[in-house]
């Protein structure tokens, strides 16, 4: 059964698109790969062009297609493929909402602080609309505890879904990322790497 994953938030800097590269990196270990670079950064489709480059890591199809034709093209990617993993635009216009309607997770990633839990605020209430599945994660979690603990309770305050595992504020993700690569891939016994099969474990149970 193939599945899509629709990576998205508005706030800059809470590791959208190193996110959607890493989990495809990892995912393509197992499964035929496919990921769909609708923010308008283009970010993804240039990690893509460096993994092409190198020739040697997991083959991963990149699509850049976007406005009238993304839903035939998520289609498309989604008949032809085990997974589809979408870099969704910050701003929640069609094309947001187009990749958070077809997804069968919508993964919020968001940094510990008020601002990105205000700023993912938009994001949930769009794939609430649209009835997606939804889980906020963690990332880029600075080693301190104290702020983590108590958005994590805001969170579950509000009633959202969210991830048990975190991704630290590793170098190792943006070092694979400027490559082409996965951390999984640079260095597969990091802690980085341990992190992000945690969350892909957790991803798996969802799904299912």
């Amino acid at each position: 059964m193939s599945v899509v994953i629709t990576v998205a938030q508005q706030k800059g800097g809470a590791g959208k698109t190193m996110l959607a590269a890493n989990l495809a990196a990892l995912m393509a270990e197992g499964a035929h790969v496919a990921v769909l670079d609708i923010d308008p950064q283009r970010s993804l489709t240039r990690w893509h062009a460096l993994r092409t480059a190198r020739g040697t890591a997991s083959a991963i199809t990149l699509s850049d297609l976007s406005g009238w034709r993304l839903p035939a093209e998520i289609l498309r990617l989604r008949r032809t493929h085990d997974v589809l993993i979408v870099d969704s635009p910050p701003q929640l216009e069609t094309d947001a909402r187009i990749a958070v309607r077809a997804a069968d997770l919508v993964l919020v990633p968001l940094q510990p602080s008020p601002p990105d839990l205000w700023a993912a605020e938009g994001t949930l209430k769009l794939a609430r609309d649209e009835r997606s599945v939804t889980r906020l994660l963690f990332n880029r979690t600075p080693a301190g505890g104290a702020l983590r603990a108590a958005v994590a309770a805001e969170i579950a305050q509000r009633g959202h879904a969210m991830f048990a595992a975190t991704l630290g504020n590793r170098i190792g993700f943006a070092a694979a990322f400027a490559k082409g690569l996965g951390v999984t891939e640079t260095a597969p016994h990091s802690t980085a790497a341990h992190e992000l099969r945690a969350l892909l474990d957790e991803i798996k149970g969802v799904l299912e």
